[in-house]
């Protein structure tokens, strides 16, 4: 069972086990506090996040502590992908496609043209400019854009056969999950799906820091539900070493 990290029990066993990570923590604590007070909203101030963390590492803003890890991470969403179902001739849209950890994979098995990452992030979106020079993607063309928001306003009806966000609503509050539930099912082709990753708990909702959001699946199944929208809680993916969990969302 996940249980809650804001509780004062965990805080302090979790201290007393890692007594080296506890100035780490005050010093992300001060940082975080500061970003929270110049934001106009957690789009701003995650921005702000990810600005800070991609200067420091662009590996590890993507939540990848070394290149073998991020190497790791990338092929385990891929490979899933594809035994679920993704083919290269799918169109592809990535929620939060960050430095392409796993987008540098889909792009070079999908047709050409038929990538789409979109991120909040301007400076991750400069590193993932990178992958592609280094991995020599350019003849795919891929399609990379900063967005503010999620309502998909500037995409097409039904053009995509795929959408796929791995690590972004573990870092969104309820009001960003439902603005793209709102919004994701007129994008989507009829038999299209969606898979995102979330941090579940069965305990109490909470977040940490205003960065980790944790929820229990029947409350996205249900705000799923309100937007005519199905939504599948994928047990496979929790044999593996992805601590998050996954679900798939279908038109209804």
């Amino acid at each position: 069972m996940k249980r809650s990290r804001t509780s004062l029990v965990h805080q302090a066993a979790y201290a007393l086990r890692h007594p080296d990570r506890i100035a780490p923590h005050l010093r992300r604590l001060a940082r975080d506090t500061w970003f929270r007070l110049r934001a106009h909203d957690h789009v701003d101030y995650y921005r702000a996040v990810m600005r800070s963390d991609t200067a420091r590492d662009p590996a590890g803003a993507v939540g990848s502590h070394n290149h073998r890890r991020w190497l790791a991470l990338g092929r385990m969403q891929f490979d899933y992908l594809v035994e679920h179902g993704l083919k290269p001739d799918c169109r592809m849209l990535e929620i939060g496609c960050g430095n392409l950890r796993a987008g540098r994979l889909f792009i070079g098995y999908l047709f050409t043209g038929n990538y789409y990452g979109i991120d909040i992030s301007p400076d991750i979106l400069l590193a993932a400019q990178d992958t592609i020079d280094k991995h020599a993607l350019q003849d795919k063309l891929p399609y990379l854009a900063p967005v503010r928001d999620l309502r998909f306003a500037f995409l097409p009806d039904e053009h995509f056969d795929v959408v796929h966000a791995h690590s972004v609503f573990s870092h969104s509050p309820i009001e960003v999950i439902e603005e793209c539930f709102a919004h994701v099912g007129r994008i989507m082709k009829p038999d299209g799906w969606f898979d995102f990753t979330f941090d579940r708990t069965e305990g109490k909702e909470h977040h940490v820091l205003r960065e980790d959001f944790y929820y229990r699946t029947e409350t996205l199944v249900e705000l799923a539900r309100r937007y005519g929208l199905k939504a599948t809680f994928m047990d496979d993916w929790e044999q593996s070493p992805h601590k998050q969990s996954k679900i798939r969302i279908t038109r209804r």
